[in-house]
């Protein structure tokens, strides 16, 4: 069993506001979980308005898969126009 975790730091330059920054994380973290079989939530800076750090989880017997989909889920987030990816860290277990 392989365990992959991901953890994702953004920069949202346009949020003026903890509401509009809950919206674009929210949608985002939905088309996550609609596409791809992983886990994801905001697990830091909850209370600023501008950044964001998600966390995703994915378990499989194939550690080539996994890597595989967070690195597609991490493509869908760089392609976010709303948002910057300010760091990525992947981790095996």
């Amino acid at each position: 069993m392989i365990v992959g975790l991901c953890r994702i730091d953004l920069f949202l330059p346009e949020s003026r506001s903890l509401k509009a920054k809950r919206q674009v994380i929210k949608g985002l973290k939905d088309r996550i979980r609609n596409r791809f079989n992983v886990s994801v939530a905001e697990v830091e800076h909850q209370s600023l308005w501008q950044r964001a750090t998600l966390g995703l989880a994915m378990v499989s017997e194939e550690k080539g898969y996994v890597d595989r989909t967070l690195r597609q889920v991490l493509n869908l987030v760089e392609a976010e126009p709303r948002l910057l990816v300010l760091d990525h860290v992947f981790e095996w277990y």
